[in-house]
């Protein structure tokens, strides 16, 4: 174990992220210290909140400096402890994985994992991050009525596909907003009434309304842009808007999202946009995490993964998931 090829960051991007903003560096496997695990990567998540950590401006969560070793979510066996609790062989979850083959992880941050229960990866996507994503954001800050209309973009990636389900399960009427053909019938499988391509929609707003007659109720927006114009006007009254992510302004994170402003139909239609952050609802995490699995478990929850191979490909696999090329929870499989 002498060869550990690493991901580090160049330079900040200057728009849409691009490969030379990445550097690959073969550096030795590191040397666990006290309190530390010495890991070997099996799984890495590539997540569009992993925008806003390369770029200086101020955010929710610490960013990247230039030289610092890219990181997120993975999953890795354990090569060797320094902590108390951990051994050789364990697989473990944490959420500061390095873009390596073998990298050290405060044993702290990760949690040991039944290899037997369910595949592993489904804590990087269903089980986990994106899993609970979809849980709170639609249920605890949509707070849907039986019936509504519920509206949702990127709705094949890692939360969409989720969040679709969920709505399904609890009685809803749910709408994907996608960008292929493909994912409006996969979409459709898995449980949406509906989809729209928003690639090929020459109106939007008029497209919305076609896919949802009586109006949009929920709108769970993971994306900003023209998908979120085109659906509050379309909202309903008293329908709110769950802002969880902005991935259609990847190209130009450090910029404001100028677009159309209908605030007077915010006003006339009493809508209430929320923004979300999963940390917000930490204290409920074991409720949600019990019920996904049950669901999960019944094979109420039908999963779509998009796996790329190899650290080498693993800034590929970021992009192409920012600009929306990827087809379900895009995973690095080291």
């Amino acid at each position: 174990m002498t060869s550990n090829p690493s991901w580090l960051l160049k330079h900040f991007p200057a728009g849409m992220p691009a490969l030379d903003d990445f550097t690959l560096e073969d550096r030795p496997v590191p040397v666990p210290r006290p309190g530390e695990l010495l890991v070997r990567t099996l799984w890495l998540s590539v997540d569009p909140y992993m925008r806003a950590r390369l770029s200086p401006a101020k955010n929710y969560a610490a960013g990247l400096r230039i030289g610092d070793l890219m990181q997120g979510g993975g999953v890795g066996e354990v090569v060797a402890a320094e902590a108390p609790g951990f051994k050789a062989g364990d697989i473990i979850l944490a959420d500061d994985f390095a873009w390596q083959p073998f990298t050290t992880i405060a044993a702290k941050t990760a949690t040991v994992l039944d290899p037997n229960d369910v595949p592993v990866q489904t804590l990087l996507g269903p089980l986990g991050m994106p899993g609970l994503t979809a849980y709170f954001a639609l249920l605890d800050v949509g707070r849907p009525k039986q019936g509504e209309t519920v509206l949702i973009s990127a709705a094949s990636g890692a939360v969409g596909q989720i969040a679709g389900q969920i709505a399904r399960i609890k009685g809803l009427d749910p709408v994907a907003v996608v960008g292929s053909d493909a994912k409006v019938e996969w979409c459709k499988s898995i449980g949406y009434r509906t989809g729209i391509n928003h690639r090929t929609a020459q109106d939007l707003t008029k497209a919305v309304a076609a896919a949802c007659p009586n109006g949009v109720d929920v709108f769970m927006d993971n994306t900003a842009g023209p998908i979120h114009d085109a659906a509050l006007l379309n909202i309903n009254l008293f329908g709110r808007i769950v802002v969880v992510g902005t991935v259609a302004l990847a190209d130009r994170f450090d910029q404001p999202d100028i677009g159309p402003r209908y605030l007077r139909r915010i006003l006339v239609s009493r809508v209430r946009i929320e923004g979300f952050l999963l940390d917000d609802f930490e204290a409920a995490y074991g409720t949600a995490k019990a019920q996904l699995s049950e669901w999960y478990k019944q094979g109420s929850l039908e999963i779509r993964e998009d796996v790329s191979e190899g650290i080498e490909t693993a800034p590929q696999a970021f992009i192409r998931m920012l600009k929306g090329e990827n087809f379900g929870k895009q995973l690095v499989k080291l």
